[in-house]
């Protein structure tokens, strides 16, 4: 886990791209999301992209492959939703910690087999911990303002058997992304340093918050500066933003939390933003030449896509990240 550290000090590291963009591609239908397992299952399942990772396996790990060989240096498992608090949608509670074990599994094989290949450039896998589909810190009933969906023990919960599953199946270091209630993250990172706690582990943590609109902040209100003072209390490997916005939009934010913070710095914006029907248009060269911004501005450590991205965008992002030298970043390993 260790070699993370001395990489990140090396050059910028390049993360994967969407897995959802990629999914879409292959155009699953419902009897492909059950597969032979589940072919009797009485919830629909069609849109549970966890769930693959048991019944299409080799799409995923495919997906990985083509991450990599396009010059990520990370890639993330298939575990965007792999709490029980998400997988409730589907009636899969019970199928949380193999989702997790088995995409946490496929990534590292992927990652082992690249890395044998070519052993001067080792590859990491990200532990994916999403937000899931609830907030602690706001009401989803306008008129009970003091209602909460979830508790924050429940995301302990949750989030705890999905760190330990993720760790179980070999993931280098663990992910806590697209964050829109801060809340939300200090229930995964209490869960994370009770495993490392419990494990004698240490875990190389990134956190990725979300800047919802042009007002600068997440959904649960915080600015910039708030999100950072709320997540700097456990020893992180990098902060970051993704999701929400284009890589033009986003890079404000990430000068002032560059400005800020001492731990590594991490961005993985969409392809822009998304248009009437919903896609994202903006090509890999464009994304590229917006990418080149941050390097000049030496406000990054690692770099990848989100929504909207393909080993395509990833490709020409890792060719001129190559060019540029780290962020510099005072990090206690």
């Amino acid at each position: 886990m260790s070699n993370i550290y001395q990489a990140i000090q090396e050059r910028i590291l390049v993360l994967d791209g969407a897995m959802g963009t990629m999914l879409q591609r292959y155009n699953f239908s419902e009897e492909d999301f059950r597969g032979e397992r589940f072919k009797d299952y009485p919830s629909p399942l069609k849109g549970n992209n966890d769930l693959l990772s048991l019944t299409q396996p080799q799409a995923i790990a495919d997906i990985h492959r083509k991450y990599f060989e396009a010059g990520a240096d990370i890639v993330e498992t298939n575990t965007f939703s792999g709490t029980t608090i998400a997988m409730a949608d589907y009636d899969m509670e019970d199928l949380v910690y193999e989702l997790n074990f088995e995409s946490a599994r496929i990534a590292k094989q992927v990652a082992e087999e690249l890395t044998k290949a070519n052993p001067d450039k080792p590859l990491f896998v990200a532990g994916s911990i999403g937000p899931t589909n609830r907030t602690a810190s706001l009401s989803p009933d306008v008129n009970r303002p003091e209602y909460r969906a979830v508790t924050f023990e429940e995301l302990r919960k949750a989030y705890k058997q999905q760190t330990e599953a993720l760790l179980d199946g070999g993931v280098d270091l663990l992910l806590v992304e697209t964050i829109f209630d801060t809340l939300n993250a200090k229930a995964a990172l209490f869960a994370i340093d009770q495993v490392q706690e419990e494990r004698n582990l240490n875990i190389p943590i990134m956190v990725s918050g979300t800047i919802t609109d042009a007002s600068g902040r997440t959904l649960s209100g915080q600015t910039v500066e708030a999100f950072l003072m709320s997540i700097s209390h456990i020893p992180l490997l990098s902060v970051g933003f993704n999701c929400a916005l284009g890589a033009d939009q986003l890079q404000p934010y990430l000068q002032r939390l560059s400005n800020e913070t001492e731990f590594y710095t991490s961005a993985h914006p969409n392809a822009g933003l998304p248009n009437a029907f919903g896609e994202y248009d903006q090509t890999a060269e464009q994304m590229q030449e917006l990418i080149e911004s941050y390097l000049k501005e030496n406000i990054i450590n690692i770099i990848g896509g989100c929504c909207g991205t393909t080993p395509e965008h990833i490709k020409l992002i890792a060719e001129v990240a190559a060019k540029y030298k780290p962020r510099q970043a005072a990090v206690s390993i």
